[in-house]
């Protein structure tokens, strides 16, 4: 099957001149992530349909609101707390919404390890760090000694 390329420049008869076997540039049958149906019957308002996707989205806003406040670690915290429940709302329900992006184990790994990620560095920021690794103290002196 050949696809005529969207972006050559098109003759009298106003289609492309050539052919190419590579996709056109805008796709029309792409299929929609799994479990990104509506969260809630169809009939519900906008916002009770996407709950995951807002419960998530307004977690985040919270802690970044908490960050421009001065209360850099508790922000940063509930941040990445606000991703691992995006992880977990992901594995658990079965329609999340606009919270499913790609597949549901792209997701979860993503949310997951980002939200992991930023909780644990939240736990080792200066000063007074929660969560101190000593193999990290360790490879800072091998990186930057003399």
């Amino acid at each position: 099957m050949t696809v005529r390329d969207p972006v050559s420049a098109p003759d009298a008869e106003v289609t492309p001149r050539r052919t190419t076997r590579r996709f056109p540039l805008f796709t029309r049958d792409t299929a929609r992530p799994e479990g990104g149906g509506r969260a809630a019957p169809g009939d519900a308002p906008a916002p009770a349909r996407q709950w995951p996707i807002l419960a998530v989205l307004l977690t985040v806003g919270l802690g970044l609101l908490l960050t421009a406040l001065d209360a850099f670690r508790w922000g940063t915290l509930l941040v990445g707390a606000a991703l691992v429940a995006g992880a977990v709302l992901r594995w658990l329900v079965p329609d999340v919404g606009m919270l499913a992006v790609r597949s549901r184990f792209t997701d979860i790994l993503t949310y997951g390890v980002l939200g992991t990620a930023i909780v644990l560095l939240a736990l080792m920021m200066q000063p007074n760090p929660r969560l101190e690794l000593p193999f990290l103290k360790d490879m800072l002196h091998f990186t930057v000694s003399n």
